[in-house]
């Protein structure tokens, strides 16, 4: 593999720039091939294997909404327009329908990532992190989510690192290729435009210094790249900045009781605590032995010479998360948000695992510690990978709107947490919001109670730090005074996370009358 030797001034390869032993860092071109191709056929496998088994999510249930009735001020469309003229002239809308694209997206994601992972870092460190995307049991789930995050990560491992290659080499087909995929996923959705952030950030100290920028200023592509970014910065600017606008304002006009996320999840507050909760869920969900092994696999690029893609690496990771974290403080975001920058991961992984292949190890085979690093990586998220397959990492509300189903009658009330997913299992029936409130219970239950009728509860059991439920303030003794547990919908997993639903008859139904 060619290590880069770095100009101090420009950052750029310079003439010092040396080659490893083709021992210690290369793969053949056959082999990589087929070894990518296996890869690729792994990660199609675990994306499609029962694919359409799952409940719809919320957001899936939106997902649906947006992709039938389509909008022009939709600030993220390119899915929406992909579902809408790709797939539903051929299939359904339903639990697979939704998915196909994710989980064509999530396949697609391991081969594009290493056709630029290899320019990179070289094959066997880009077969590696290619290895770990396939495997990923977050990515897994992403793609089996009917949303389109699978489709930002794809493009997002494309155009930051097409756009380094073309500055760096003065590359203009590369500069192409990024351009491009920047747009798209500028259009996949808003937040992939915070890379743009980590870029800026890299060619300032990078190519800042003034001497440095006389002599680029010479250049006519420098020229024609910076009037294409000062056009491209005020585009994004009058087009997300509204959308940014209109986010902050969308939270707050929600009245304090209704704030909070879905599942009656208590969303943790104050300063310092929200975004040490969102980086503890980011680092967990990708699970720490993959950032521990991303982090020192840029910190060994750093020490062997290879400084200007190191830094670009940190750049890319740390400002767009940081710049998440800040709007954090203002209003509400998702760990969604933190995908764009997610392929350093997997790049700084890929290295590092690539790093400890050393000759001079003794070891023998010398791939041994490298192997068995790897192993314990993605071991750590097996269990949640296995569990995938369980229960989809979601709550049935599709099994609990079949169950209810069977006996509701006219008149009866369902209260959920996800009302949006309930009522699209259940159109007929008055779906409700589950607020943790009695007082709106028992108003609903008075209702339900004058029609000689019912009120359900749909609810998740207790199985989270975060998460209220009836044994928890004020629902605990009206739900246990009034009504009564009828059944819990779910599967055991074999991770930390448990997704049963309980469902509550009010008032309890009679001893006679229990079926």
């Amino acid at each position: 593999m060619h290590v880069e030797g770095v100009d101090e001034v420009t950052g750029r390869p310079s003439s010092r720039a040396t080659t490893a032993s083709p021992d210690s860092s290369t793969v053949g071109a056959g082999r990589a091939t087929a070894v990518l191709a296996g890869l690729t056929l792994l990660a199609l496998v675990l994306r499609f294997y029962r694919l359409g088994a799952w409940s719809l999510e919320s957001d899936e249930v939106f997902m649906l909404r947006d992709s039938v009735a389509l909008k022009l001020t939709n600030p993220r469309p390119l899915m929406y327009l992909l579902n809408h003229y790709v797939v539903a002239p051929v299939l359904a809308l339903d639990e697979f329908g939704l998915r196909l694209l994710p989980a064509v997206f999530g396949v697609l994601s391991v081969p594009v990532f290493y056709l630029l992972a290899r320019r990179l870092v070289g094959p066997r460190a880009g077969l590696i992190g290619a290895f770990f995307i396939a495997t990923s049991p977050l990515f897994v789930y992403y793609s089996q989510f009917a949303r389109y995050w699978t489709l930002v990560f794809m493009l997002c491992a494309v155009f930051p690192f097409a756009l380094y290659l073309g500055i760096r080499d003065a590359n203009r087909r590369m500069l192409a290729l990024g351009a491009v995929t920047g747009g798209l996923a500028l259009v996949a959705h808003p937040v992939s435009v915070l890379l743009l952030a980590g870029i800026a950030a890299w060619v300032i100290l990078t190519y800042g210094r003034r001497e440095v920028l006389a002599q680029l200023w010479q250049r006519r592509l420098v020229r024609f790249g910076l009037l294409a970014t000062v056009v491209v910065v005020l585009l994004v600017v009058i087009r997300l900045v509204p959308v940014l606008q209109g986010w902050i304002a969308a939270h707050d006009v929600v009245p304090e009781s209704e704030k909070g996320g879905e599942f009656l999840l208590r969303t943790p507050s104050g300063p310092g605590v929200k975004q040490i909760s969102l980086l503890l869920a980011y680092v967990q969900n990708l699970t720490p032995p993959l950032v521990l092994a991303a982090v020192l696999g840029i910190y060994m690029l750093w020490e062997t010479r290879t400084r200007s893609l190191a830094l670009f690496l940190v750049c890319l990771w740390t400002i767009p998360t940081g710049l998440i974290l800040l709007i954090q403080l203002r209003t509400a975001v998702s760990p969604f948000y933190l995908i764009p920058p997610i392929p350093v991961v997997f790049l700084g992984a890929g290295v590092f695992l690539d790093r400890l292949i050393d000759p001079g190890s003794g070891l023998r085979p010398r791939w041994l510690l490298s192997a068995a690093v790897g192993v314990m990586i993605f071991l750590s998220g097996a269990p949640t990978l296995a569990s995938q397959y369980r229960d989809g990492k979601r709550w049935d509300f599709r099994g609990a709107s079949r169950w209810l189903d069977e006996r509701l009658s006219a008149g009866d009330v369902v209260i959920a947490d996800q009302p949006q997913v309930v009522s699209f299992y259940l159109p007929r029936t008055d779906v409700r919001r589950l607020i943790a409130e009695p007082e709106r219970l028992a108003q609903a239950a008075g209702e339900a109670r004058a029609r000689n009728a019912v009120l359900w509860l749909v609810s998740p059991a207790p199985s989270h730090a975060f998460r209220t439920n009836p044994r928890i303030g004020s629902l605990n003794q009206w739900i246990y005074t009034h009504c009564q547990l009828r059944n819990t919908i779910g599967v055991g997993r074999l991770d930390f996370r448990q997704n049963f639903l309980q469902i509550y008859r009010c008032p309890p139904v009679a001893a006679a009358d229990q079926d």
